[in-house]
């Protein structure tokens, strides 16, 4: 199984939500793996398992700001998500939805209400 190194920043979408669900209420010092790196530079890092690999993700203060904040901005987004769609579906009933149907013979053909 591969270990991926990471700054939250660049996580995908899915193991950006994985993060989340480990640490619903933010991440602990057992929480907390230290990494020695070959400059010898250390590096703190907390973990997230997918199925194929090991994410590493790099421990910074906005880290946890992300993940305190995760649950807003998601919720922000997806009221987005659901006002567009909302819109689509609207604009689609407006411009798909027609009384006239067209009769290949005679032309159009108006439906009575």
């Amino acid at each position: 199984m591969k270990r991926i190194l990471i700054d939250y920043k660049k996580l995908s979408h899915d193991v950006a939500a994985r993060l989340i669900d480990s640490y619903p209420y933010g991440y602990g010092d057992e929480d907390i793996i230290v990494l020695k790196k070959p400059s010898g530079e250390i590096v703190e890092a907390v973990e997230v398992r997918t199925e194929d690999a090991i994410y590493l993700v790099k421990i910074s203060k906005s880290l946890s700001n992300f993940i305190s904040n995760f649950e807003e901005n998601m919720e922000k987004e997806l009221d987005k998500k659901l006002d567009n769609e909302i819109a689509m579906a609207q604009d689609e009933g407006y411009l798909g939805h027609s009384d006239i149907e067209t009769d290949p013979d005679n032309g159009p053909e108006i439906d009575s209400v």
